[in-house]
């Protein structure tokens, strides 16, 4: 880790608990989450909230590394936004590898980004910053992954396959070799992806098909109105 720096972990959801999980593991100096509807001082496998995300202001850059704690369930905008905001301030952000995770010395890993329990990232592949390469993944040799990007679980990708920026791979895909999908697709879990998919596409099935071009206006078809009407049907089977 840079110079021991302390480590500010942003949000305190479910994907940062797995990153604080792994910090601590590695004895890794934590000073505390932000959370902006946690109360100040509840902790988290005994580390505290220290506030809202502009308490990160108190401590210089030299002082601290950040660790992005933002997750992903389709959409990486507030992800992308968080990393955005705090590295034009000039923080850095620290990248949390799993020790379980199997990663070629041939390999590129660029800032902030987090491979988690299980992964095998094999050689000449290349991951840009502030991605995602979640449990259990398999990205091959010559990959070429963009930045924002989350890989969900249990993914496969062959060899050469290029992913642009802002995608989501969804959990248990696979994704022969030689694809390309461009920025800001959205391939849905399960889907088994053997031609290329262009940017803004919805694509999901076996084999995938682009199903819908995402709207980044915030419209009808959009990415976000698509994920908050799953996430409002979701919450009426619940409760049913």
């Amino acid at each position: 880790m840079e110079n021991n720096k302390s480590i500010i972990i942003i949000g305190a959801g479910d994907h940062s608990k797995i990153l604080l999980d792994i910090l601590l593991m590695q004895n890794v100096n934590v000073i505390g989450l932000t959370d902006k509807f946690l109360p100040l001082g509840i902790r988290i496998y005994n580390i505290p909230i220290i506030g809202t995300d502009d308490c990160i202001l108190r401590y210089s850059a030299e002082e601290i590394l950040l660790v992005n704690g933002i997750g992903s369930i389709g959409n990486m905008s507030l992800r992308r936004k968080i990393y955005k905001r705090f590295s034009a301030l000039g923080y850095k952000f620290m990248s949390v590898i799993h020790p379980s995770a199997v990663i070629s010395s041939r390999s590129v890993l660029n800032e902030g980004v987090q491979v988690l329990a299980g992964t095998i990232i094999n050689a000449e592949a290349f991951i840009g910053e502030n991605t995602i390469i979640n449990t259990k993944t398999s990205v091959d040799h010559g990959c070429v992954i963009g930045r924002n990007v989350h890989i969900a679980p249990g993914c496969t990708l062959s060899g050469c396959v290029k992913i642009g920026d802002n995608v989501h791979i969804g959990t248990g895909s696979s994704i022969i070799q030689g694809i390309k999908i461009g920025d800001d697709a959205l391939i849905g879990a399960g889907s088994v992806v053997v031609n290329d998919i262009q940017s803004n596409s919805k694509a999901y099935g076996v084999p995938a098909k682009i199903k819908s071009i995402i709207n980044t206006n915030g419209g009808r078809d959009s990415l976000a109105y698509y994920i908050s009407r799953r996430l409002e049907y979701g919450w009426r089977r619940r409760c049913a």
